[in-house]
C-alpha cells in the first residue's frame, strides 16, 4: 500500500500537482531494511557525505576534484541558483552538457538547492529540447557553451530563456559565492529529478523521481550485485542525462565514497585507453561497445578492471562470450528503465547464466504477465512486470495507465522466465527501436521524414543488426517527380540528422511504391518487418 506523501519543502508545487493520480501509481515495496529512509531527506547531502575529504570524487579530461572540492563547487553553484538566478524551491532547471565534473556538479547543486533537475542529452536538437522544456515548464537553464546553438534555437518558457547561464558565465560567478550551502530540508518524496524518455509515439515522457528514489537505486543494484567499495574507480560511456549513466557514473560512486571518471565522446578504443590510464575497476557501457572493445582489448592493460556492466539493450550470448575470452571478465548484464530509474534484474559471477538477463535485484519482484494481465509460469513468453521501491510516475501524461497494471510496472519488453527464476529477453512489445543502447521511437523519425518535400509517406521500423542490435530502417514512398536514388537516400539521412539527435537517423532506406495499410488506413508495420 502506498503511503501518503509527506509535507513538501517546495514553494513551487508544479511537480506534485502534475504527478499521476495515486490510484494509477504502481505498488511500492520497501522490504529491505536499508531502504527505509527518514521522512526528511536531501539525497545530495547524503551522497556528498559519503567520501573522505581528500579522496578524489570526480575526474575529468582537464581536472579532478576531491570530495571536499566537489562539495565546495556544488555549494557555490547552489548559491548562484538561489541568489543571482533567484530560483525558488521546486523550480525546474534544464541541464545540458557532456559528461564532465562541471555537469555533475550542476546536477548535484540543483538538487541540493531544493530544485528539480531536468538533464538532457547533448545530442538532442532544438525541436526535442523545446518539447522537454515546455513539458516540464522549466524555470532556468544551465548549458555548456559548446551546446549553445541548439539551446538558443529551442522554444522555451519565457522564464527559462531569461534565466539561462552558459557554463562559462556560471564559472565566472562562483568565486564570489560562499563555499558552504545548507541543503534544503526536502521530504524524501519530494521530486528531485525529471528524466525524459521517448515513447513509441515520439512524444517525450517525463519520469518523476523522488529524493528517496535516488538513494534506493544506490542501495539496491550496486550493493547486492556490483558490491561496490570505496576504492572503486567507475568509468563508461552513457551520458549523465541517461539514468543508466547518472546512476552508474555518478550516484553509485558517490554513495560509497569512490571515484567517478567523467569523459565525453568516448569510442570503444578511447574507452579502453581511458580504463588503462585511470586504472578503472568498473565499466558501464552498452553491448555494442563491448562487441567492438573485445576485438581491441589485447592492445591495452586492463588489469585494473574487475567488473563490467552491460545494459541499454539485450546482451547477445556471443558478445558475452567474446568479452570473457578477451578479458577473462564475466559480464554483468542488466535491464533497467528510466521509469524505474535503474537496473532491477541482473546477476553476476557464478550466478550469471548464458542468455539470461538475470534474476530480480534484491528489493524488486518480477513476473511474466499474459496479455490479459494474468501471471504465467515458466517457459511462457509474455510481458515483463516489475515491482519494487521505485516505480513509474509520468509527468502529466495519460500514458501512465499503459505502463502500470494492477500495481505492476510494465516495461514494454517480452520476456520468458525459467523454472529457477531467471529471466530471458525475447523482444520489445511496442514499436521502440533499441540501437546501440539508444531508445528510438519510429514514429518520431517518420514525422521528421515527412517534413522533407520528397517524402509522401513513410514507415520506420527496427531492423536486426549484428553490430548494433537494431538499426533504424525507413520505408519511403516518394512524391511525384522524385527518383529513388542513393543520392536522395543520403539527403534524407542528412535531413533527419539536422532535425533530431543524429543517432536516430535511418541507417537503411528502402523506397516503396506504397505502404501496407489496413482497410481503415492503419500502417501494418509487421509487413514492413517481413520484407
Amino acid at each position: 500500500m502506498n503511503q501518503p506523501l509527506a509535507t513538501s519543502a517546495y514553494a513551487d508545487h508544479f511537480a506534485r500537482q502534475h504527478l499521476p493520480p495515486r490510484e494509477q501509481w504502481p505498488e511500492l515495496c520497501f522490504d529491505l531494511p536499508e531502504l527505509r529512509y527518514p521522512q526528511r531527506l536531501n539525497c545530495v547531502a547524503m551522497l556528498l557525505d559519503g567520501g573522505a575529504p581528500e579522496q578524489v570524487a570526480v575526474r575529468g579530461a582537464q581536472e579532478q576534484w576531491t570530495y571536499a572540492q566537489l562539495r565546495r563547487q556544488v555549494d557555490r553553484i547552489a548559491h548562484v541558483l538561489r541568489g543571482p538566478m533567484a530560483l525558488e524551491t521546486g523550480n525546474r532547471v534544464l541541464l545540458r552538457g557532456a559528461n564532465s565534473p562541471m555537469m555533475a556538479a550542476c546536477i548535484l547543486a540543483v538538487i541540493k538547492a531544493g530544485l528539480i533537475a531536468v538533464p538532457t542529452m547533448p545530442l538532442l536538437r532544438a525541436r526535442e529540447l523545446g518539447a522537454i522544456a515546455g513539458k516540464a515548464q522549466v524555470n532556468a537553464v544551465l548549458c555548456a557553451d559548446n551546446l549553445r546553438d541548439e539551446m538558443e534555437s529551442a522554444e522555451q518558457p519565457a522564464a527559462a530563456r531569461a534565466n539561462t547561464l552558459w557554463f562559462s558565465e556560471l564559472e565566472a560567478l562562483l568565486p564570489a559565492q560562499p563555499a558552504d550551502f545548507d541543503a534544503v530540508d526536502t521530504s524524501a518524496d519530494d521530486v528531485c529529478l525529471i528524466s525524459f524518455t521517448s515513447g513509441t509515439t515520439g512524444i517525450p515522457k517525463g519520469t518523476m523521481h523522488f529524493h528517496r528514489d535516488v538513494m534506493v537505486i544506490c542501495d539496491c543494484f550496486p550493493r547486492s550485485v556490483l558490491q561496490t567499495r570505496r576504492g572503486d574507480i567507475f568509468i563508461g560511456t552513457p551520458p549523465l542525462a541517461f539514468t543508466f549513466g547518472l546512476g552508474g557514473l555518478l550516484l553509485f560512486p558517490l554513495r560509497v565514497g569512490a571515484t567517478a571518471v567523467l569523459l565525453e565522446k568516448l569510442t570503444p578504443e578511447t574507452l579502453l585507453k581511458a580504463i588503462e590510464t585511470h586504472r578503472a575497476t568498473i565499466c558501464f557501457t552498452a553491448p555494442t561497445s563491448y562487441r567492438q572493445m573485445a576485438a581491441l582489448a589485447s592492445q591495452f592493460d586492463l588489469s585494473s578492471l574487475q567488473k563490467t556492466v552491460s545494459a541499454g539493450e539485450a546482451l547477445p550470448p556471443a558478445t558475452r562470450e567474446s568479452w570473457h575470452q578477451a578479458t577473462g571478465l564475466r559480464m554483468i548484464d542488466g535491464i533497467g528503465a528510466t521509469e524505474l530509474l535503474h537496473i532491477f534484474i541482473s546477476s553476476s559471477g557464478d550466478q550469471a547464466r548464458p542468455g539470461a538477463t538475470g534474476m530480480p535485484v534484491p528489493g524488486y519482484q518480477a513476473c511474466i504477465l499474459d496479455w490479459d494481465g494474468n501471471p504465467v509460469g515458466p517457459g511462457v513468453i509474455g510481458r515483463l512486470a516489475v515491482k519494487g521501491p521505485t516505480g513509474c510516475r509520468y509527468l502529466a501524461d495519460e500514458r501512465q495507465s499503459d505502463y502500470v497494471l494492477n500495481g505492476w510496472n510494465l516495461t514494454g519488453d517480452a520476456y520468458e522466465m525459467d523454472a529457477d527464476g531467471y529471466f530471458y529477453y525475447r523482444s520489445r512489445t511496442d514499436d521502440m527501436i533499441i540501437s546501440a543502447g539508444y531508445n528510438i521511437a519510429g514514429p518520431e523519425v517518420e514525422e521528421v521524414l515527412l517534413r522533407h518535400p520528397a517524402v509522401a509517406e513513410c514507415g520506420v521500423i527496427g531492423k536486426a543488426d549484428q553490430e548494433r542490435g537494431q538499426i533504424v530502417e525507413a520505408h519511403v514512398v516518394l512524391r511525384a517527380g522524385y527518383a529513388a536514388t542513393p543520392e536522395l537516400a543520403a539527403q534524407l539521412q542528412e535531413f533527419v540528422k539536422q532535425q533530431i539527435a543524429p543517432y536516430k537517423y535511418p541507417r537503411s532506406i528502402k523506397f516503396l511504391d506504397a505502404l501496407p495499410r489496413t482497410e481503415t488506413g492503419k500502417l501494418q508495420r509487421f509487413k514492413l518487418r517481413t520484407e
